[in-house]
């Protein structure tokens, strides 16, 4: 049972501002995340943190610090957030985290997951935890097309499974219910086979739609990411999860959107469900 919930803040980064709102036109997007004069446009970073009666489950953990100053330039990691310094806000050590669910394994969910010890070798950065992937998607990170190649980085993930880590939850076109009031769902419009997450707190509703609606402002069907291998199919895998999302007058969590960390959803007058409120998850 989930005794509370937190945002662990891993700091901000910037993608391009066309790649992450796809066919939209600069003119529309450029009012909901200004773009630099390098067209880049800032992102949040934000996990989540569950901590139950029996455990202490983390929901993805940011980009990391370990890759090369030449590949974090491309994205310009900046920002007070920092993966260890979020948890202890909290009490939590990275040794008291027992679940690792990497929603999928792109660079910037998973990078985290692991680090470099005192010796230089790759290990663990929660050495008592389990990490949750699946195996459609672990296979389709090992051996990456060329469309998300620089996203699938082996040195976050591959480290887990040498050591007996990672562990694979079953898979199914129905919810799974990996641990008591907490689902998984899987879309395969992002990537293949990446995992959403649905809980539920306090008789409330709560959806981590992770990069199937990365941000508030791709509450908005049309919004769709560059980045998706499958875009008609991120279409419609939205708008089956925000519908039930108007239907359980669910909280969403957003792990990319700078300003607002979480919101409800409502139908308008026009029939389109768009943002109703902002929401504060209390930490």
């Amino acid at each position: 049972m989930i005794h509370s919930i937190h945002i662990i803040d891993t700091g901000l980064f910037k993608l391009d501002g066309g790649a992450m709102f796809g066919v939209v036109p600069k003119s529309m997007w450029n009012k909901l995340n200004p773009s630099d004069d390098n067209n880049m446009c800032t992102w949040a970073l934000r996990c989540v943190l569950l901590k139950c009666s029996d455990r202490n489950i983390l929901i993805d953990c940011g980009m990391g610090t370990k890759q090369a100053e030449k590949f974090r330039s491309h994205f310009y990691p900046h920002g007070e957030g920092e993966l260890y310094n979020s948890l202890a806000k909290y009490n939590v050590t990275p040794e008291d985290i027992t679940d690792v669910i990497l929603t999928h394994l792109h660079f910037d969910h998973c990078g985290g997951a692991v680090q470099y010890n005192n010796k230089g070798e790759l290990a663990p950065s929660f050495p008592n935890a389990k990490y949750w992937s699946n195996k459609t998607h672990w296979n389709w990170a090992l051996k990456p097309n060329e469309r998300e190649r620089n996203s699938f980085l082996h040195e976050n993930f591959v480290p887990l499974e040498q050591q007996g880590l990672i562990h694979f939850i079953e898979e199914s076109e129905s919810a799974i219910e990996l641990f008591e009031g907490i689902k998984v769902h899987y879309c395969s419009g992002h990537t293949k086979n990446l995992m959403t997450i649905e809980f539920d707190f306090m008789g409330q509703n709560y959806f981590y739609p992770t990069d199937l609606i990365p941000s508030s402002h791709h509450i908005g069907v049309p919004y769709i990411m560059a980045y998706d291998i499958q875009p008609l199919l991120t279409l419609k895998e939205k708008e089956f999860h925000l519908n039930r999302c108007v239907e359980k007058n669910s909280i969403l969590i957003f792990e990319h959107d700078p300003l607002v960390e979480a919101c409800t959803v409502v139908r308008n007058d026009k029939g389109r469900i768009v943002k109703e409120r902002s929401v504060s998850i209390e930490n």
